[in-house]
């Protein structure tokens, strides 16, 4: 048994001058959205979301990250990765969840690009059109800053009452321009702060 997919959508954005300042290298965001027909909408409250997840998250995910690393040109061109999922009114957050939430879903993607960080993630409510982020970090260390980015997309007919949509996204950089530091260099900082202070 598979889910019942009704449309894969695939975006994509490259992003070459922010700030009104060129980048030395452009740098290109993709979404690869998958909208499933809802397993359990329209069944009441279902205690066991498990069945469903494991007869269809893994073949899900495959097909996802095959379909992802196609559109930006190879899995060794990803930096920053995440997923997201947005279910419709007749169904519950925890629906969404169920899918992207579970290591046969998200270990296809993890395995791809060799990742050591976790999938930074969205899940949400919301109708026809609802604006999807996509939240993404370094692939291999979560506190690298520079790589904190987001992608933003949306699809006009989706999701239904009874549909989620499942994305994954993906960049081959970080932001344009970025000057805040990584978070290890704040740690330095308040460490050096306080004992000095002492």
């Amino acid at each position: 048994m598979s889910f019942e997919i009704r449309k894969i959508v695939t975006y994509s954005e490259e992003t070459r001058i922010e700030g009104f300042k060129a980048a030395d290298k452009p740098v290109t965001m993709v979404g690869l959205a998958v909208v499933i027909k809802n397993p359990w909408a329209g069944r009441g409250f279902v205690e066991d979301l498990k069945p469903e997840i494991r007869a269809n998250c893994s073949e899900l995910g495959a097909l996802m990250v095959e379909r992802l690393t196609a559109a930006i040109g190879g899995a060794d061109k990803i930096e920053a990765y995440g997923k997201a999922a947005v279910v419709g009114a007749d169904g519950e957050i925890e629906h969404a969840s169920a899918v992207i939430h579970t290591l046969r879903f998200g270990n296809h993607y993890r395995e791809a690009v060799q990742a050591k960080s976790y999938l930074s993630f969205t899940n949400k409510r919301g109708g026809p059109g609802t604006s999807i982020q996509i939240p993404m970090m370094q692939k291999d260390d979560e506190g690298l800053r520079s790589h904190y980015i987001t992608l933003e997309m949306q699809i006009e007919d989706a999701p239904r009452a009874d549909e989620i949509v499942i994305v994954l996204g993906a960049a081959d950089g970080g932001r344009l321009h970025p000057r805040i530091g990584n978070r290890y260099i704040d740690l330095e900082e308040l460490a050096a702060e306080k004992a000095n202070a002492q």
